[in-house]
């Protein structure tokens, strides 16, 4: 059998991170069995133990990966705002997307992983890889954050990153009903009342509405 070369070897790595990290988000670390990483990687099964010690160290990586497209993602949509209120109201903007809802497996891994990640034991790569990776968000977002004060400036950005996270979570779970699209219209309003991109929201009916219907 051919050996292998090394950047034939470097681009299979590649296909694995990128494959494990989308479909870790759309199902979850315990969703996806590592044959099914290596089929989407369009590797075979047997080749995985070439490049990773374990599930756990693959996921510990994936999760690495993803959170750095999203802090790349932002730092673009930052560097095309022409101020820090428009970078800041971008970043929330396209968090709270109505998009944002479908778009699990390229999205944040912030809140696609959060439930499967506080299951997992304190020493699991994938918490440490969760925790670095949710600290270069925050502090992104810190840097667009008004203010002067640095610590004022962090909490503002932990305060606004818990409800961007929790919106979008709560909207998932909601996502067939109309609710969901009240969820992130109001988490929008509340964080970046002044973002130019606005979609249309359908009222949920209330319990007294829909008694009556």
């Amino acid at each position: 059998m051919p050996r292998v070369s090394r950047a034939e070897a470097d681009s299979h790595r590649a296909q694995i991170t990128e494959a494990s990290s989308r479909l870790f988000r759309e199902r979850g670390v315990k969703g996806v069995s590592v044959a099914d990483l290596m089929g989407a990687a369009g590797l075979t099964h047997g080749g995985f133990y070439g490049h990773f010690e374990s599930k756990d160290a693959l996921a510990g990586w994936a999760v690495k990966h993803a959170f750095e497209q999203s802090a790349e993602r932002w730092r673009q949509r930052i560097a095309a705002a022409p101020d820090p209120d428009a970078q800041r109201g971008v970043l929330v903007d396209r968090f709270l997307a109505p998009q944002s809802l479908k778009n699990v497996g390229l999205g944040c891994p912030s809140v696609s992983l959060a439930t499967d990640v506080s299951r997992e034991p304190p020493t699991a790569p994938i918490r440490a890889a969760y925790l670095d990776g949710l600290e270069s968000l925050v502090d992104i977002l810190a840097s667009v954050e008004p203010g002067a004060d640095a610590a004022a400036r962090r909490n503002a950005a932990l305060a606004d990153f818990a409800t961007m996270a929790g919106a979008l979570m709560l909207a998932r779970a909601t996502e067939d009903a109309p609710l969901a699209a009240e969820i992130l219209a109001a988490a929008r309003e509340r964080l970046a009342p002044e973002s130019v991109t606005r979609a249309p929201v359908t009222r949920a009916p209330t319990r007294k509405q829909t008694r009556k219907a």
